[in-house]
């Protein structure tokens, strides 16, 4: 006697991350013949169960896609592969920008191993990242992958992509402990790893195995105010904008950073702000007349040079290092210049605007 079929199974996995897709935009369909693609116009094509590893799933694949989709920004979903040449190195920086920012998100949940990539770049670049993978801020991939990390934040990904690692991570923790027969792989299931605690700042929790003594006590963005410390980077309860007490032995969040080094960052100099007000009485306007110039308006301004301000050298890519940051008035600088804080809120904000600060 025959039945009806009225329904399907489909992967817990899948099932959450196809839906995921489709929130953010994307319509995902599976094909023999492509390995990972998009065609710029709203579809994601992944290859089928039988043309993957045996450690890679419909999930994993499309959170994979999905950090392209943040590390490339918005326009990116108008660009067949989001932009990206598949068949050279020439953007290998940018998948290393992807692969940082995932390890970063999965990181958050207990998720960096299990949603491991499978390709190429697993042996040669994820399997060798530290356990801060946004740790070396001298390599040009991780300002894209901090940039991708803050885009997750707001839409289209939010709170899609959030809410996704989010039901994963249950998914994992109630799958982790099953037996797997003798004999057999060890299920990927195995890998989850303890989430880390909430930081008490409500901050995102520090960044598990990094545990080379950061401390709020000694992270950039911690500041002496009205008798006790506070942090730059965490709000006061209730008063959006002013920094947040913090006690200095609590373990550094995922936003900690070492003490700041102006030559290897540039970013007040660079594209973070577009002006800096020159006053006639200003040593540059005699000893540099060459870099100042007149503002549309009124008054003076440093000249600028693209994205930068003329007079800043340096910050050129030289065998994948940025090379670093010098002002060639520095002694004739302008009072703007002089009045600039290193750590301050406004030094935040360009680190920032440039990808150097989460």
């Amino acid at each position: 006697m025959s039945r009806s079929i009225t329904h399907r199974y489909v992967d817990p996995l899948a099932q959450i991350w196809l839906d995921c897709a489709a929130r953010i935009g994307l319509r995902v369909v599976r094909s023999p013949d492509a390995y990972a693609a998009t065609d710029g116009a709203g579809t994601m094509t992944i290859a089928t169960d039988d043309a993957l590893d045996a450690d890679d799933s419909l999930a994993q694949m499309i959170f994979h896609e999905l950090c392209h989709s943040l590390t490339q920004g918005e326009d990116a979903f108008r660009q067949p592969d989001w932009g990206l040449d598949n068949e050279t190195d020439r953007d290998a920086w940018r998948e290393h920008g992807c692969l940082r920012a995932q390890a970063v998100l999965a990181g958050r949940y207990g998720l960096r191993r299990f949603f491991a990539p499978t390709t190429d770049y697993r042996a040669a670049f994820w399997d060798r990242l530290p356990a801060d993978p946004l740790a070396d801020r001298g390599d040009p991939s991780t300002a894209l992958a901090i940039a991708a990390i803050r885009r997750a934040a707001r839409p289209p990904w939010a709170p899609a992509l959030e809410e996704a690692l989010e039901r994963t991570a249950a998914v994992a923790a109630a799958v982790g402990a099953a037996r797997v027969p003798a004999g057999e792989l060890p299920s990927l299931w195995t890998l989850l790893d303890p989430r880390p605690a909430p930081h008490p700042t409500g901050l995102p929790a520090g960044v598990p195995g990094a545990d080379d003594g950061r401390t709020c006590g000694d992270c950039a963005w911690r500041v002496d105010a009205r008798g006790a410390a506070r942090c730059r980077q965490a709000d006061a309860p209730g008063t959006p904008g002013r920094p947040g007490k913090i006690d200095p032995a609590w373990r550094g969040c995922e936003r900690w950073e070492p003490a700041l080094d102006c030559q290897t960052c540039g970013a007040c100099c660079r594209e973070a702000y577009h002006a800096v007000e020159v006053s006639p009485r200003d040593p540059a306007v005699k000893a540099q007349p060459g870099y100042v110039v007149a503002r549309d308006g009124g008054g003076l301004e440093l000249r600028r040079a693209g994205d930068r301000c003329a007079a800043l050298g340096g910050g050129e890519v030289v065998d994948g290092r940025v090379t670093r940051y010098g002002c060639v008035i520095y002694d004739d600088r302008p009072r703007t210049c002089r009045d600039f804080t290193l750590g301050s809120d406004h030094c935040l904000t360009a680190r920032r605007r440039v990808g150097l600060s989460l």
